[in-house]
């Protein structure tokens, strides 16, 4: 039996790769401020929305959370609810902004919508799941402040890549 494949399937494959990839790195570097990433596998997933649209981001997205997952060993852990509640809520809010007339949003819109929509969707999600503690609102306004800086970082880094294809 022959499986086909189409030029979809090999870019979504391709994609959530190089996403695994960069995901499995950032989570074994040490972070400033526990918790906090800069997601630097959502530059793909912003590469591949505006280049490929919302149907193969939302595959690779969803694709890295799972594998990278698998491959870390957080699989239904925390952890996992965490980034796939994130990853989400970031790929809907990049689905519904991506259905706005061309040219509406540029990477630097799509990458500080999808970080702080991230941002907030875990943490909604470790407050009614994990940690329901009023003090936890504490450190809203700075995970807030950091999604802002990374969509900002993340955009400046898909506008290079972006430039460069």
């Amino acid at each position: 039996m022959k499986i086909e494949t189409t030029r979809e399937d090999h870019l979504i494959a391709w994609f959530a790769a190089l996403a695994i990839t960069i995901h499995i790195t950032e989570s074994a570097l040490p972070s400033l401020i526990p918790g906090v990433k800069p997601g630097l596998a959502n530059v793909i997933t912003i590469i591949v929305l505006m280049k490929y649209g919302w149907r193969i981001a939302a595959w690779v997205n969803l694709l890295r959370v799972l594998a990278a997952s698998l491959l870390i060993g957080t699989f239904l852990s925390p952890t996992f609810i965490l980034s796939l509640s994130g990853a989400l809520a970031s790929i809907t809010i990049l689905g519904l902004l991506s259905l706005l007339p061309k040219k509406t949003f540029t990477a630097y819109g799509y990458s500080i919508a999808a970080a702080m929509t991230h941002t907030m969707s875990q943490f909604l999600v470790a407050y009614y799941l994990f940690i329901q503690h009023e003090g936890l609102f504490y450190l809203l306004p700075i995970l807030m402040t950091t999604a802002f800086l990374f969509g900002i970082l993340n955009a400046m880094i898909v506008t290079a890549i972006m430039d460069k294809l």
